[in-house]
Formats: structure tokens, sequence, C-alpha cells
């Protein structure tokens, strides 16, 4: 080689075939070169090289057909060229475009060769095929291109040509980037914009409509109407009025001590801290025990046993460093009535602050509680009042009061539906049958609890045989420890009773058993004075006598 090219043959890249023939005419002037070697055509092949168009000169002959046959087969084109004076000197290092091909050159294009189709289907015109700045190029001098045939669209890799075009269009179709791209951008802002408004407006929407479905039950559920709120006033006689008058005033009792606890409640009499409830309530503290008093409104202090008295089952105990406290005012139980409506606040099983209400059952209502002891020391008689305002565990100690709010009477005990008459701390539950110790007899045993740490009892100075079964309170034979049965100078000796007297009445009133003759006196204060029936070997007598007194445990 002289000038870095290939003198000897050389291979072409086939372009792409055509249907029918394609006439090639050269032009009228004659070529400057004559010494060109003639090219050899081999018959069967499928056209001209652009490569070959380069390098052969147009002739004046007459044009020259060529033909293409129904079924080319990619036959290689010889070329025999005569030595011709390099352009410029040989490069030693052999650099492109003038050496040999360097590393980096690309490669040149695959371009795949399809059947040719029956004679007489339509072919897209040939590939003209772009410069390496994508600009297209003309045939080359000397071919005529074939007459444009009806044709359907291209196929996507008949318009691929890797040499001219910047990028891919098979792998990035569309209109370049460059001319309109800052448009574009320019419009991406605003609707950025507006995608944001439109979500906050969305959320702003949906965050309502949530709200207002959590507050109202969802959009499609039923609303029921309803009265409104008022200010909440109740008649001062209601229920109501007299559980908020008199609520502040109650307390709740817990009391621990070495071997049992208990619950209870009691209420305020005074503004130095004396508090009322039952003994049986403060009985499980003992000497050494504890209690603790809870208000209604939650504060709580420790209180004190001031005195008790298990003959009336009652007891008082004083809270210490306590303001505001506000005593309950007391009524008078000689004014009530049966019928009378009434109110009863306690802690039924700890329950603290319970309010229920009934009426008065019945009045005088002789009963006993307690007994436990087998002694009787803890027996305690009460001239009760009943009512049907339930009452249970709990409520010992607690007020029972009237339309006013006045304590007309302190719960006590209940009639329980298996074991009788029995102290309300037992567990037995309401059936409707409570009873009250009345105020007039819980007034003055505070007052003596109060003043002097113990109650005295009203007494007649007898014993009496409680296994009488007969109607009426008999007088025993004999009293305890071979005592006489009317102790010498009592009330009773100096009213003429003697042994073995039945006691019928009491004012008047029916007396049926001994415990019902000891509750009646009990009713009244020493110094009272009675008028007593009596019958003695079958004749009625009536005598009076002034009550005695005793001092209580």
């Amino acid at each position: 080689m002289e000038d870095g090219k290939s003198t000897g043959p050389k291979a072409k890249w086939w372009s792409r075939p055509t249907a029918g023939g394609t006439t090639r005419t050269a032009p009228d002037e004659p070529t400057p070169v004559q010494d060109t070697a003639p090219t050899v055509d081999v018959t069967g092949a499928t056209g001209v090289t652009e490569a070959h168009a380069a390098e052969v000169p147009p002739q004046p002959s007459a044009p020259e057909t060529v033909s293409y046959p129904p079924a080319p087969e990619p036959v290689a084109s010889v070329v025999a060229t005569q030595p011709v004076a390099p352009l410029h000197e040989p490069d030693q290092y052999s650099t492109p475009p003038y050496g040999g091909p360097g590393p980096w050159a690309p490669a040149p294009p695959v371009q795949r060769p399809v059947p040719t189709p029956a004679h007489g289907t339509p072919v897209p015109p040939q590939y003209a095929g772009t410069n390496g700045a994508g600009i297209p190029t003309s045939p080359a001098p000397g071919l005529t291109p074939p007459p444009q045939q009806p044709q359907s669209q291209p196929t996507q890799w008949l318009q691929y040509d890797p040499w001219g075009a910047p990028r891919q269009p098979l792998t990035n179709p569309g209109p370049p980037l460059g001319a309109d791209g800052g448009r574009k951008k320019n419009r991406r802002g605003p609707l950025l914009v507006g995608a944001v408004l439109l979500a906050l407006v969305a959320g702003g929407i949906g965050g309502g409509i949530g709200a207002y479905i959590e507050r109202n039950g969802g959009l499609t559920q039923v609303e029921l109407p309803q009265t409104g709120h008022n200010s909440g006033g109740r008649a001062p006689d209601s229920v109501a009025g007299i559980a908020s008058s008199a609520l502040p005033s109650v307390v709740t009792l817990h009391v621990s001590g070495t071997t049992e606890s208990g619950t209870g409640t009691g209420f305020v009499l005074d503004k130095s801290g004396h508090i009322l409830t039952n003994n049986h309530v403060v009985a499980p503290a003992g000497s050494s025990g504890e209690i603790t008093v809870t208000f209604s409104g939650g504060e709580t202090a420790r209180a004190e046993v001031v005195g008790k008295d298990s003959g009336y089952d009652l007891a008082v105990v004083k809270v210490t460093g306590v303001s505001g406290l506000k005593p309950l005012p007391l009524g008078n139980s000689d004014n009530v009535q049966v019928g009378d409506p009434v109110v009863a606040i306690g802690a039924p099983f700890d329950l603290s602050n319970t309010v229920t209400s009934g009426i008065i059952s019945a009045k005088d209502r002789p009963i006993t509680a307690g007994g436990e002891k087998g002694d009787g020391s803890d027996i305690s008689y009460v001239d009760a009042l009943q009512t049907d305002a339930p009452i249970n565990p709990g409520n010992s100690g607690g007020p029972l009061v009237d339309t006013d709010a006045h304590v007309i009477g302190i719960n006590s005990a209940i009639r329980a539906a298996d074991s009788g008459s029995s102290t309300e701390g037992g567990q037995a539950g309401s059936i409707g049958l409570g009873f009250a110790i009345p105020i007039n007899q819980g007034k003055r045993v505070a007052e003596e609890l109060i003043n002097t740490g113990k109650a005295t009892h009203p007494v007649i100075g007898v014993t009496l045989d409680m296994k009488y079964t007969g109607d009426g309170a008999k007088v025993g034979t004999k009293g305890a420890a071979d005592k006489p049965a009317v102790t010498p100078g009592g009330p009773g000796a100096k009213a003429g009773i003697k042994p073995g007297d039945v006691i019928t009445e009491v004012d008047g009133r029916r007396v049926h058993s001994g415990e019902e003759l000891i509750v009646k006196i009990r009713a009244h204060r020493p110094g009272d004075r009675l008028d007593l029936g009596l019958t003695r070997g079958g004749k009625d007598l009536s005598i009076s006598l002034t009550l005695g007194s005793a001092t209580g445990t």
C-alpha cells in the first residue's frame, strides 16, 4: 500500500434490495479518469454499493441496466482498480482516517437482509442513508433511484441509521430535546403547585367530613330528638333535693381491728367534728383499732371513739383538724306518721353516697339485735321506725331523713328472709324491711355519750322471765345470782310490783313479751313517769312508777 488504502479487492456492504429492476443512466459529460478498470458485475448481485459508485467514474456509453431477479442472494462484487497516486503522504502511525480503523472506531451497522417479495409487490424506496452529522445523503452519481411505488409505512428497522442519528430512534422515539424543553419545564411547576393545593383542599374536606361523622354518628344514622340541658335545680322536698341537701353531711366509716374489719355510715352532729353512728359499726376496732372517716367530697380523716352503748346500739366518734363541716339537722321522730316519705343515705357494700327512698311502714316496732356474745351484753333493744327504703350492709349508722332533709332515725337493722331480725351488718340483702332508731332516742344517747362518755338506761328495778311464752311480760321469781327478782327500794318495789306479776300495758299500749317491755321502757328517759297495767292472780291492776337510771355498757 502507498496511501493507506487497500489496493486489492475490497468487500462492500450491501444496500437494501428493491423490487423489480433499476435503470442507471450515466451522465453525458466525460469523466477525466479513463484508466479505471471496468466493474465486474456478477449475475445475481442485489445492487451496486455506495463505495463502488464512489470509485467508478461515469461512462459516456449507453445507459446500463441492472436487473434485480426475483430471488437474489447476496454476492460480493469485486472491483479491479489501477494503482492511483496517493493524495497524502503515508502515515507511519496508521492514524485514522488515513490508517487502519482504530480500536475506538464504531462498529459498522448491521443490515439484515429480507426475502425479496414476490413479483409485483410494492417495496419501500432504496435506503439513502445519512452522513455522520445525520444529514441524508443523495444517491451516488450515475444511479437513478427507483420510481416510487405505493407502499405501506416502513418498519422501524428500515429507518435505523446508527451513523447519522444523534440518538437511537428505536429506544427514544419522539422529537429531539431542545426546542420546547424549557417550556415543558416551566409548565411542570404550576402543575405541581396545583396538585399540592388540590391535595390540601381534599384533605381539609375529608377531615371535616370525618369529624362530622365522628361527632354525629355518620351521615345516614338516625338522630333522635332529645331535651336540652336544664339548670339542674330540683324542688327541695323531692328526693333529688333532699339528697343534695343531706349528702354533704353524710360520711363513710372504714373500721379495722386486730381480728375483723367493717364498713358503715355516719352523719355530722356539729361543727366540732362529732359524728353519730351505730355501735356495731365501730365495735371491730376494739380498743386499739383504726377508724377512718371519708366525707362525701372524698376527703378523709382519722377518728376516735368518744363513747358507745351496746344497749342502744349507738356510738359517737370525733374527727379533728377538719374544717367546713356541715351538721345535719335533727328532726322529731314523734311527729312521724305512717306513710310519710323518707330517704335513706349510706354506703351499702362500701358504695358511698348511695341514696334510696321509701316510706315509713310502721312505728314503735320493738326489735332486738345483736346477741352474738351469748351473755346478752351486746343485745340492743330498739323501739324502731320501720321503712321500706332499701337498707343493706354498709347502711348502718346512716341517716333516715324526711322531706325537710331532717334526720328522723338512724338506720340500724333489717329483717332478713332467712334469719329473722338482725343487725344490718349481716350479709343478708334488703327485702324492704328496714328499721331505724328514732332520732329522739338517738339525740339523748348522743348527748350523754359526748358529755360523759356513757349513756344511761331507764329501768323499773325488776328481773323478767324471758322464757315466758304467754301474752305479756312476766316478772321472775328469782333474780340473777339468787338475788330477789324485784330490787328492794327500786322503782318497781316502790310501785308495788311483786314476783310473778304479768305486765300487759305501758301507757295504755299493749305489751306481748319481755323484750317488748324493755324496748318501750328504754324509749323513755330516766325520771319519766309510766302507767303500767298488770295481771296478778287473774286480776287486772294498774300502777304508776317513776323510771330509775342505770349506766349502760
